[in-house]
């Protein structure tokens, strides 16, 4: 091979408009052309003078990525012959085999499972300056257990705003901490408040995996049935320790607790000494009324509120919060100081950087007209099919029920095989399922996606619900 051209199939181009340096971007294609073949074991490589005039940088660029290159293990220097391609190390990504001509694509899976956010929706020039503001922050050089000062200012900002709660006590570490999302705060309360062999009442039907981090904790799980008001109270068994619910949109079907029912847990709460965990996971998103006012708000002594950034934004940041009573959020601090646990700061530095500079705030305003427009559509094109749909006004997500597992096992069967991806009620039962349908999201896909896949939706919901039950 010519000392002065680099193969002529290899692509390698460089974006100056990028953020990613020159010398990264270099380094990246280079090894992406080894682990995909079109570079070979033994190929030699220009100079970095040559490879520089070649791509029209400086001489400083092709030598770092060399540097790197070399450091990996891609490449090689020879006394006296120039730089090679070495084998491709173990447990490199390789090249996938071409499909043959004639073999058919595959099936693009459009995700209407609920639980994704509407992570395109992100503004990218924010993200980026988010995250390039959170590096230029000092490096810890001791963890915060409780979470940063400076992220729990804005989790009692944001809540005072969007979720009506004015915390009692400000940013004191008795009352605000910073956790990894409203599962990682459950497996916490779990073994930090709770002792095993302690019996905590569930949504049935309900929330699976804070259920199975209950259990992991070793402690017992008793299902309390909802309807469309949510939590039945007078069905929560006796004699347990702590109760769990999502008041503001029960998940998976979408109901609201009633404020009837708000004020009698509570009430029972505090007379059979319960701790009540409130999961606010998309509490932020209403369409038809002001988000409404959280359990925390109307008993915070006996009720421990849980957020998370995972919906309204994207799981990526980690981050989530806790409104607890002292004693509780006492309790907590003292497992993570023993544990040598706590949330990673990365994603609270980033919400910080977020909220700063308004982004927070515009995000969230464009969200919820996105989300109810993406609704609406969906909504109305079951109506119209004479479809039926389950739960409130709000989330990203809705339900349609079913006559029986059967019919609910086939159409998810159904609904794969035309690529669509929906989510099941059976498996949010910690006990028997005795409630059939499908839950199906609207936030994780595009809306060019949703509105393709709608033909095809509506045809498999309507032969579901013919079927016998």
């Amino acid at each position: 091979m010519p000392e002065n051209a680099l193969p002529t199939a290899l692509p390698v181009s460089l974006d100056r408009e990028s953020t990613a340096p020159l010398a990264v971007q270099l380094a990246d294609a280079l090894r992406a052309a080894a682990a995909a073949g079109q570079l070979r074991s033994g190929d030699r490589l220009p100079s970095t003078r040559a490879l520089a005039t070649r791509l029209g940088v400086s001489r400083t660029v092709t030598a770092a990525a060399y540097e790197q290159l070399h450091a990996e293990g891609w490449i090689a220097g020879r006394h006296g012959s120039g730089t090679y391609v070495t084998t491709t190390p173990p447990g490199a990504v390789r090249a996938k085999p071409r499909r043959p001509a004639s073999a058919p694509a595959e099936t693009e899976v459009v995700d209407l499972a609920p639980g994704g956010p509407w992570a395109g929706g992100l503004d990218r020039a924010a993200w980026r300056r988010a995250w390039r503001a959170a590096a230029d922050a000092v490096p810890l050089f001791r963890p915060q257990r409780a979470g940063l000062p400076e992220y729990r200012a804005v989790v009692v900002e944001h809540l005072l705003r969007h979720r009506g709660l004015a915390v009692e006590g400000g940013l004191r570490e008795d009352v605000v901490l910073a956790t990894g999302g409203t599962t990682a705060a459950v497996a916490e309360l779990a073994v930090a408040v709770l002792s095993p062999g302690d019996t905590v009442a569930v949504e049935e039907p309900g929330y699976q995996r804070a259920v199975e981090a209950m259990r992991a904790a070793g402690l017992r799980v008793l299902p309390a049935p909802v309807d469309h008001e949510g939590l039945l109270v007078e069905a929560v068994p006796r004699g347990v320790r702590a109760v769990y619910c999502s008041p503001a949109h029960q998940y998976p079907l979408g109901g609201r607790m009633s404020a009837g029912r708000r004020v009698a847990l509570v009430e029972r709460a505090r007379r059979d000494g319960w701790l009540v965990i409130e999961d606010d996971y998309d509490g932020e998103l209403r369409y038809d009324v002001a988000p409404l006012p959280l359990l925390a708000a109307l008993a915070p002594d006996v009720v421990v509120h849980l957020g998370t950034t995972s919906k309204i934004l994207t799981p990526t940041l980690g981050a989530g919060w806790m409104v607890a009573p002292p004693p509780v959020a006492a309790a907590v601090l003292a497992h993570r100081e023993r544990t040598g646990t706590g949330p990673a700061a990365a994603g609270q530095r980033v919400l910080v950087e977020l909220a700063r500079h308004g982004d927070l705030g515009r995000h969230l305003r464009k969200l919820r007209r996105e989300l109810a427009e993406r609704r609406a559509l969906l909504v109305d094109a079951l109506a119209a099919a004479g479809i039926p749909v389950v739960g409130d006004d709000a989330g990203a997500h809705i339900v349609v029920a079913l006559p029986s597992d059967q019919a609910e096992q086939d159409l998810l069967r159904a609904a794969k095989e035309r690529g669509l991806r929906l989510d099941g009620l059976g498996r949010h039962h910690a006990g028997r399922p005795r409630t059939h349908g499908v839950a199906i999201g609207y936030g994780a896909c595009s809306r060019a996606q949703l509105a393709g896949v709608l033909p095809d939706l509506v045809e498999l919901l309507g032969r579901a619900k013919s079927t016998p039950g």
